[in-house]
């Protein structure tokens, strides 16, 4: 079995990407140590790589309502999982007519969208619009609809579609296809890496949004995981804080609220910590090749 020899600018370059790669586990690890601590000890001792007293009183008090978590967490995949599909979609549609030579208003649709980064009706008139005239108001199309389009995410695309040689079109037409047909069996496959690299942000998107539930949603059964962890900590913190008893002081003391912090953290970022790695090896090429064609 042969060896591979690196040179010692190539080892110094090896030790140093896993130099900075331990040092990124660093913070999760003592996410993970914080969720395990207790309250006591992350007062005193601060944040420690190792617990000093190992203790899972934050998950005990944090799936008490476990029947509501698990609901949110359904609600939350639901919702990543449909608006991540439909906002590929409807990108990618919008990138590839956005991307078209032969479609003369491109142009003026590019400068369409370029107006939308820059200029926005204000919450008041887009909140009149979601629940009177759209009719959101506790659905879930109300945690979908809204970032369905995104301005950067569709150049992003329609850049790297600019990358496709123009041939390739014109090859598929005089072999009979339609403009349709073209887009689905021809650019799509072409576009895993950009699909890829725009899905990880949408999906991202997706999870961690809290807003829309709390502008939208008022039943219990819809709300989205991160909006039903935001309350909880909310409590937590109003329990911390208050001195109107002394009984609810007794209480309050007794809450683990750093560790439970800690504990959210974990609960909320499992799903992406594990889909992330399926996608990395689409990420950078997806991201730099949009970002540099024009």
């Amino acid at each position: 079995m042969q060896v591979r020899k690196f040179s010692f600018q190539q080892s110094l370059i090896i030790v140093g990407i896993a130099l900075f790669s331990l040092s990124c586990l660093f913070p999760f690890i003592m996410v993970i140590s914080g969720s395990l601590s207790t309250e006591r000890d992350i007062v005193q001792f601060g944040y420690r790589l190792i617990p000093k007293h190992v203790t899972l009183d934050s998950y005990r008090i944090l799936f008490l309502g476990s029947n509501r978590i698990v609901n949110a967490y359904g609600i939350s995949i639901l919702v990543t999982v449909v608006g991540t599909v439909l906002s590929l979609l409807v990108t990618s549609m919008g990138a590839y007519v956005m991307a078209r030579r032969s479609f003369k208003y491109r142009n003026i649709l590019s400068v369409y969208v370029i107006i939308t980064m820059l200029f926005n009706g204000g919450l008041v008139p887009w909140y009149i619009i979601c629940v009177r005239y759209l009719d959101l108001k506790d659905t879930l199309w109300a945690l979908i609809l809204p970032p369905l389009a995104n301005a950067f995410n569709l150049f992003l695309m329609r850049n790297f579609m600019l990358s496709i040689p123009e041939d390739l079109h014109e090859s598929a037409k005089m072999d009979g296809a339609g403009e349709f047909r073209i887009f689905s069996q021809l650019i799509i496959p072409l576009s895993t890496p950009v699909l890829a690299t725009i899905g990880l942000f949408v999906a991202l998107g997706y999870w961690n949004d809290w807003f829309l539930g709390l502008m939208f949603v008022d039943k219990q059964e819809l709300q989205p995981l991160q909006l039903l962890l935001r309350t909880l900590i909310s409590n937590v913190d109003f329990l911390k804080s208050s001195s109107n008893a002394a009984a609810m002081q007794r209480i309050s003391a007794q809450i683990p609220s750093e560790s439970i912090k800690m504990a959210l953290t974990i609960v909320t970022i499992g799903p992406i910590v594990f889909l992330y790695p399926f996608l990395q090896r689409y990420f950078v090429k997806g991201l730099m090749v949009g970002a540099v064609k024009g």
